[in-house]
This record gives structure tokens, sequence and C-alpha cells, in this order.
């Protein structure tokens, strides 16, 4: 399924995780809050829950007028907003709790997933099957694997050209993931 386009009408999104473009667009704080209004989320609050499509068309609108740089911005900041499960003290633990944070911060219906392989010492793939657009994928995989990173490591994310492509209508993207 293409991105920006809910698998479910009812699924929700917590706050915290709507929050996140708040905080990732930064200075732009208010231009967020007007965007997220116009898709009928007035004051966004941690704790409640809000439609995942009224979010994803937010989504939308800041990949058409503001650009995907700000959509990798967001991502960036996912892990520092959204709820995460405990445990993590690697990158490969953080890549694959990923698909479970996803899922402590919906509810309400199918909303895809995130699935991490190990390919190598220190390299994976990351399968992301989700309505989200690929940069902010990108910006959340590179977030939890900077976060967990061993000391002195470089952490490179890069999009599979060679697989299918949400922005082209794609089922998932892939994203090689080294560290």
């Amino acid at each position: 399924m293409a991105q920006f386009k809910a698998y479910s009408p009812n699924v929700t999104v917590n706050g915290e995780t709507v929050l996140s473009i708040v905080d990732g667009m930064g200075t732009f704080r208010d231009t967020a809050l007007e965007i997220l209004a116009r898709r009928g989320i007035k004051n966004p609050q941690p704790g409640q829950w809000y439609n995942q499509q009224a979010w994803l068309n937010a989504f939308q609108e800041i990949h058409q007028k503001i650009g995907v740089n700000t959509l990798y911005r967001i991502g960036l900041s996912i892990p520092e907003n959204a709820k995460l499960p405990p445990g993590i003290n690697d990158v490969e633990k953080a890549l694959g709790a990923i698909d479970v944070a996803y899922h402590m911060n919906h509810r309400g219906g199918e909303i895809g997933h995130y699935g991490f392989s190990r390919s190598a010492q220190s390299q994976g793939t990351m399968t992301c099957r989700n309505p989200y657009p690929c940069d902010f994928d990108r910006g959340i995989i590179e977030a939890m694997a900077k976060r967990f990173k061993p000391a002195g490591s470089l952490v490179k994310v890069l999009h599979d050209t060679g697989g299918p492509c949400r922005k082209n209508g794609g089922d998932a993207c892939r994203y090689l993931v080294s560290w």
C-alpha cells in the first residue's frame, strides 16, 4: 500500500507520537500545530488518541508544502517522544523493537509492521510495511540506531533502491542499516 493511506479508518495514534511532528519541526512549531489543526488535531496532548488518517494527512501536507527533509527530521524525533519497550541496550534490539514500539503507540486496527533482520556483523535490513512516508521511516531507523550504537561506530541508513517503494505505490520499503 502506498504512503499516506491508513490501513483501517479506526486506527488511532497516541498524543506523544503526534507531538513528534511539532518537535520535529523545531522553530516551525506553530506551523506544525496549524497543519495538525487543519486536519482536525487541535492542541494534541500526551495520553490522548487521534485519528491516524488525520495524522497521515498532516504528513502529506508537510511532504507537499515543506518537503521530505522535514519528514526525515520528524522521524528523527519519534524515539524521543514515543513509548519504547524496556530492555533495549544495543542497535539490533533497538531496530527489532521498532515494531513493538509502533504497536504500543497505535491502536484500533491493522497498522502494518517494521521488521529487522541481521545480515552480517553490524549490518541488517529493515523492512517497513506501513502507511508512513519513506523519509519519516528513515529518520526513525537512524535515530534508533544512533541512540543505541556502540561507542565510536558510525550509523548509516540507506533506502534500498532495488526493491519496492511506497513512494511508487509499493507495499513496503527496505533500508540497509550498518553500524
